[in-house]
């Protein structure tokens, strides 16, 4: 079992980094975490067929980590996929997801392979096989966006996911407003955090990993400009802390 990152760039397009996602490889279920623009080419860039999964959790529709999707859906067609997909959703924008995918011009009968669609609610434990479930928590960072008057139909709902599989907790993060969300698992034993980097200070990132203790933080939503930052920042590091922190690339993995 093992997490492998398929994108790790911010929102700003990279020759570097594909957008956000990751999978999650277990013994029973693969499940694809986000599905940021460019996500097919990422796997693609991988050796990884859009067949090596089961399912697809996405955090927030943000085009850096939904996007891809429609796309990848008809990658999933042209290469003949025939095993059915999950598609997980908070129950908010479930219906905004079918419709994307429909005005794609993707239709189910023509897939195929089934397509099902599995709402769930914040604070409800996901159960996705005997080995792995998530708990989303809403956090802050569409809360930018309440004041205009254009969101008006939207629902704003932006997830950390929390994932139990076996033994091992990890926090995702996806995108935060601010570094406070980082604790809004912190009831709960936190192994491995998966941290975006853009929307976070490093000043509140070394407290998170003073209270929090994981034993492993990967940082991710890396920009271009923003790496060599990030690196020095690691190196300025006391040891016991910098061991604990890993830059994140595409194509990096970790077992579980």
């Amino acid at each position: 079992m093992e997490i492998i990152f398929i994108g790790t760039s911010s929102g700003k397009t990279s020759l570097k980094r594909f957008h956000s996602s990751f999978l999650i490889n277990s013994k029973n279920f693969n499940l694809l975490v986000d599905a940021g623009d460019g996500v097919s080419k990422a796997l693609k860039n991988q050796n990884i067929t859009p067949n090596a999964f089961d399912g697809i959790i996405i955090s927030h529709l943000h085009p850096d980590h939904y996007s891809g999707l429609a796309s990848l859906l008809v990658q999933m067609k042209l290469t003949g996929r025939s095993k059915a997909l999950n598609i997980f959703t908070h129950k908010s924008v479930s219906a905004y997801v079918k419709e994307f995918i429909s005005h794609s011009y993707i239709f189910e009968e023509r897939l195929g392979f089934n397509l099902s669609f599995v709402e769930f609610n914040f604070d409800k434990w996901i159960n996705i096989c005997s080995n792995l479930k998530i708990l989303a928590r809403q956090n802050t960072h569409l809360d930018k966006y309440r004041s205009l008057n254009s969101i008006e139909k939207l629902n704003l709902i932006s997830c950390s996911f929390f994932f139990r599989l076996n033994k091992q907790n990890i926090l995702y993060t996806g995108d935060v407003g601010k570094t406070n969300d980082l604790y809004l698992f912190e009831d709960y034993k936190i192994n491995t955090i998966i941290a975006e980097s853009t929307h976070i200070d490093k000043s509140g990132l070394l407290s998170v990993i003073r209270k929090l203790r994981p034993a492993k933080i990967y940082l991710t939503h890396i920009s271009d400009e923003g790496e060599d930052s990030i690196l020095s920042w690691k190196s300025s590091l006391p040891d016991e802390i910098r061991s604990k922190i890993e830059i994140a690339s595409d194509g990096l993995s970790f077992p579980l």
